[in-house]
């Protein structure tokens, strides 16, 4: 009676049908599963990739700790980043969690020329005469002389391949330490505005990415350099309007610039493209990447990720509205520049949020830009703000990382898919060499009623299936379920707003 009410359920619901072929497909990075400070304690190994961003980075002086709080805490100099004054005390101790975990971590180099000299704590630093002489030190990208560490704490100058050679130390195999330019350079001029009080030009940020990144690549050689760190769309487009744009897109400079200064240099020097990623898109006159769930809000949410890869969808946006209503498809177009302007150069999204933290949207949303990551060859992505307090956000991690409990997988590599409406669904599918015979599926319900998915797996046979699912009412845990399994395709039903991950063993 029970697989007969199930069967009548499957088909009186909407179908969307997919079929997958186990014998096409790429690799796919694990370092887009990745957080910005994640919670080891709370929320244990899921994520490969850690970063250590964000503005207070930008003046941060690892030989003490200081750092200066920009605009998001009046320009204040202070020891937010870490009371202690041992050199290096606040990357090392994120570093060493990292490692811990068996996670690379990508660690934030400072590029504005200065950092904090100070903890004082005080209020803006322009509150002082000569701020720039008397509140912050010279930071170099080279020292003159034979590094060491502890660092010289008495000259007032601060060198950055002398930090990036010391913490490199910490890196382990299986836990790389890699370095990004700075943090959202095309923002100084606002955020670091008592350092750079005007936006630096495009001739002066492909500079100064240059001096660092072959500074670090001196000392670290073995290691990625990531940048320019841009903020959004209208850093990557002209770099904030900077007055020597001349109608020139800023990455297709930026990019040709660093592949020009490493043929001169007889080395690469960018690594990978980093950009941030926080989506304009509105639901109901409010951005997406609200904590809000209102019905026009969760709509607008749940279509957002098509930004990032759908040549036919165009959302509601300040950024749509430039283009002339028409779709962003945001990877594409960037794997297109590298392909263009540096060939050989990885993606990373190294700060971005859906939103809906707590609601079924946020679940769906953040599920389908993880599937998307790896479709779209992405190599690194790091979510900004991700905590157990936002339990919708960490359910799609689970969903790829930990589908389970158990340490349940989606696959390396990313397997051809076909079919569905991308207004509906999702079907990401996966295999790993390691694991023959091992399908992983992950079915994304966008819709607000329950739809039933219908999957068929070309040239594979079926010995067995499992599925666990993730909606609203079950964000902490999966509910295990039995998709019904015919002759190479498997059928199952998703509630509304849902993620399926399914689990399918059998041989082709």
């Amino acid at each position: 009676m029970h697989t007969l009410l199930a069967a009548l359920a499957l088909a009186q619901t909407p179908t969307q049908a997919y079929t997958v072929d186990p014998a096409v497909g790429q690799p796919i990075s694990p370092y887009i599963y990745g957080a910005n400070f994640p919670d080891w304690r709370r929320l244990g190994p899921l994520f490969p990739l850690a970063r250590q961003g964000g503005n207070r980075m930008s003046a941060y002086n690892w030989e003490t700790n200081a750092s200066n709080a920009g605009s998001d805490w009046h320009h204040q100099n202070d020891g937010y980043m870490g009371q202690t004054d041992e050199p290096g005390w606040t990357v090392r101790t994120f570093v060493e969690d990292a490692v811990r975990h068996g996670a690379a971590a990508l660690v934030t180099v400072p590029c504005t020329g200065y950092v904090a000299a100070d903890k004082k704590a005080d209020g803006d630093v322009a509150q002082t005469p000569n701020h720039l002489e008397t509140r912050f030190h010279r930071s170099y990208p080279r020292k003159n002389g034979p590094l060491a560490y502890p660092p010289d704490t008495t000259d007032r100058a601060v060198y950055q391949d002398e930090f990036a050679a010391w913490i490199s130390k910490f890196a382990r195999p299986n836990a790389p330490v890699w370095f990004s330019l700075d943090n959202e350079v095309d923002l100084w001029g606002f955020t670091h505005q008592r350092i750079w009080p005007r936006n630096p030009t495009y001739a002066q940020i492909l500079q100064i990415g240059i001096e660092y990144a072959q500074a670090i690549k001196a000392v670290a050689p073995r290691s990625l350099v990531f940048g320019p760190v841009s903020y959004g769309w209208q850093g990557f487009r002209t770099f904030q309007d900077a007055p020597d744009a001349n109608g020139r897109d800023f990455l297709d400079f930026y990019l040709a610039g660093m592949r020009a200064a490493g043929q001169r240099a007889g080395r690469r020097l960018l690594d990978v493209l980093d950009i941030h990623w926080y989506p304009e898109a509105r639901g109901g006159g409010v951005r997406v990447t609200s904590p809000e769930a209102t019905p026009a809000l969760v709509a607008a949410r749940v279509q957002a990720p098509r930004s990032l890869w759908d040549p036919t969808y165009v959302e509601d946006s300040w950024i749509a509205e430039n283009l002339g209503r028409k779709p962003i498809a945001l990877l594409p177009g960037l794997l297109e520049q590298i392909r263009r302007q540096y060939p050989g150069t990885r993606l990373a999204i190294t700060e971005y949020d859906y939103g809906g933290g707590r609601d079924a949207s946020g679940l769906v949303a953040q599920a389908d830009v993880l599937g998307i990551f790896g479709r779209h060859g992405v190599f690194a992505a790091a979510h900004w703000g991700i905590s157990p307090d936002r339990p919708a956000t960490v359910a799609a991690f689970r969903a790829f990382r930990d589908y389970d409990g158990r340490g349940g997988k989606f696959g390396s590599r990313s397997l051809r898919v076909q079919g569905g409406d991308p207004a509906v669904s999702s079907l990401y599918a996966s295999s790993s060499p390691d694991r023959p015979g091992r399908l992983v599926l992950v079915a994304v319900n966008k819709s607000s009623s329950p739809t039933s998915f219908e999957v068929s797996l070309r040239g594979f046979s079926i010995r067995s299936a499992a599925g666990y699912r993730l909606d609203g009412a079950n964000l902490r845990s999966a509910v295990r379920f039995q998709p019904q399994v015919g002759r190479g395709a498997l059928r199952f039903q998703a509630p509304a707003l849902s993620v399926s991950t399914v689990e399918v063993v059998g041989a082709r």
